[in-house]
């Protein structure tokens, strides 16, 4: 039987296209398109993420939270800022 996973997330990759996100043994691209609020962060806002529930990330130097579905389907989340 499988445990609980305890590792918080990490952002192992950033480039001019997007950062990618390591969650549990999942490796999920944000790219800046979709998620533009992270283009202008730098290194250390954006890896320092947070996990307050396995479904939910939170960079709380940049006051955003994601649902892990958004980012995995943000075609299902029309709503981007400009």
């Amino acid at each position: 039987m499988p445990g609980t996973v305890i590792s918080a997330p990490e952002v192992t990759h950033i480039s001019k296209h997007g950062l990618w996100l390591l969650i549990a043994d999942e490796e999920i691209l944000l790219p800046f398109e979709h998620f533009p609020w992270f283009r202008q962060a730098t290194i250390e806002q954006i890896s320092h993420v947070e996990a307050p529930t396995p479904a939910h990330l939170y960079w709380p130097a940049l006051d955003i939270d994601l649902s892990v579905e958004s980012i995995r389907h943000p075609d299902a989340f029309p709503l981007v800022a400009r």
